[in-house]
């Protein structure tokens, strides 16, 4: 989970440099992937060619790099970048981190098979979404998958400039060549309190 733009998810307060988020370990920064993410990979829903969104300190892509996928992650913050990059020297797999703007993906010329975003999505909204949802539209054929983990408006905490995401916002955002095949109750889990955060987990095809 990482901010990709100049206003991430962050502690209450102004907006900051994504660079700011890596000072030190953000809550979000957990070390692992995000069990409702790996639970997707356990269960083969991530396959092809991966790109994560927002990828932070790389453990979505290191994931399925470790499912011997074609993985890359993208964020603009060039200190979790290079976090990344050590991560993925130590456990010895290959990964191709980018600093790219999410909402800019077309801008790589490439197409995926399945898109990750653990908390990306909730930090746009107005043009800032529809930007990145037609980002999304770019590098994903018909028939790719866009799995997403975002705050949910039944969380009680404040984060910041996260907009806390209803079931409407989530299919309207996405009413436009896409398929919505569940949005789930799900978890985000944090350093800082081990109940986590109420999310949703939404899957979503490319038609």
């Amino acid at each position: 989970m990482a901010g990709s733009t100049s206003h991430p998810h962050s502690d209450p307060g102004a907006s900051r440099r994504p660079d700011d988020l890596y000072v030190s370990p953000p809550p979000w920064d957990i070390g692992r992937p995000q069990p409702a993410l790996l639970a997707l990979a356990d269960a083969g829903a991530i396959r092809g060619r991966v790109l994560d969104v927002g990828c932070g300190t790389g453990e979505h892509a290191l994931m399925a790099a470790g499912l011997d996928l074609d993985a890359t992650g993208v964020d603009l913050a060039s200190n979790a970048l290079r976090s990344a990059e050590s991560k993925a020297l130590d456990r010895g797999r290959k990964v191709r981190f980018l600093l790219h703007d999410a909402r800019q993906l077309a801008d790589l010329g490439e197409q995926f098979d399945t898109v990750l975003d653990c908390g990306l999505f909730h930090i746009f909204d107005g043009d800032d979404r529809a930007a990145y949802v037609d980002s999304l539209r770019s590098v994903l054929p018909p028939g790719g998958h866009y799995f997403m983990l975002g705050f949910s408006d039944r969380e009680p905490s404040e984060w910041g400039r996260v907009h806390k995401l209803t079931r409407d916002e989530i299919e309207a955002a996405f009413a436009d060549g896409w398929r919505i095949d569940s949005i789930e109750p799900a978890t985000i889990d944090i350093t800082t309190n081990p109940g986590g955060i109420r999310a949703w987990l939404v899957a979503l095809t490319r038609i």
